[in-house]
């Protein structure tokens, strides 16, 4: 194979590659899931009880240390049990881009037998690590509609939306790693700040509190982060039972289809490079 080949940029390439390897994506996933938790006496179960333990954590700090409210409804005294299921829906949507990206910067750099020794489509690396993030997010999503009926009885049957809220998230999420795991080949510094990035991202989004508690002079920094608007649409269609936002969630899937193309070209053009750096 010569790693200083030309590779495809088409989005119909794109497709292409994803459909051809869907197999391989999905044995990957799966070994990533499990391996990481491999040698742990309780295993896959641990997937279920860390958003639980942060959860809990979450919840007693914000709702009884700092006393934070939402405020939804004036007049009516709002429960811890529902500041943790408002909460836990802000920590879903953060968790799982937050994975995605902190992953992506070591995705080649961890598999440099993958670059120079075999033919192998490096492309599906992010696809494969978006995979094992979607499951650890649909494995909370769960919890937390276990939790929503446990404290109200009741489902609220917009849940239905759900699946197309998130996937522009999914789709941007996506944009991103393939442009991170390009660029932690050449940067290395970018493994090391990344952290810090969606650490910061995830105080200046609504997941701790309501985007009205925000003085109106920086509530423009709050509306610009990606994960605001997929977080208080999420809530719309989880928790209020309301629809989302069509026209929103539209310009919000073109921007991030757009994102992933650049990404994906961005991977495809600098990958002749890999073999040289590692």
């Amino acid at each position: 194979m010569n790693p200083h080949a030309t590779h495809p940029i088409s989005p119909i390439a794109l497709l292409r590659s994803l459909i051809h390897n869907r197999q391989l994506i999905s044995q990957m996933a799966k070994r990533e899931v499990v391996g990481r938790y491999k040698g742990s006496v309780m295993g896959l179960l641990w997937s279920f009880l860390n958003p639980i333990f942060m959860l809990v954590v979450y919840t007693f700090f914000f709702s009884v240390v700092f006393k934070a409210r939402w405020g939804v409804v004036e007049g009516v005294e709002e429960s811890k049990t529902q500041f943790a299921v408002v909460l836990f829906v802000g920590i879903i949507v953060h968790g799982l881009f937050a994975e995605v990206l902190n992953r992506a910067p070591m995705l080649v750099t961890s598999n440099v037998n993958y670059v120079k020794k075999v033919i192998f489509p490096l492309e599906i690396l992010p696809v494969v690590s978006l995979s094992a993030a979607l499951f650890h997010s649909l494995v909370s999503l769960m919890v937390l509609l276990v939790a929503f009926v446990t404290f109200n009885h009741y489902l609220h049957w917009t849940i239905i939306f759900a699946p197309l809220v998130f996937l522009p998230l999914i789709i941007l999420s996506l944009g991103f790693a393939w442009m991170l795991a390009s660029l932690g080949v050449f940067l290395r510094d970018v493994g090391q700040t990344i952290g810090l990035f969606t650490t910061v991202l995830m105080f200046i989004s609504p997941v701790f509190f309501p985007i009205t508690a925000m003085p109106e002079e920086y509530r423009p920094i709050i509306m610009a982060n990606p994960l605001t608007f997929i977080i208080e649409q999420a809530r719309e269609v989880l928790i209020w039972g309301h629809l989302p936002n069509w026209i929103g969630l539209a310009i919000y899937t073109l921007v991030a289809c757009v994102v992933a193309w650049l990404g994906f070209i961005w991977f495809q053009k600098t990958r002749k490079g890999f073999a040289d750096v590692l």
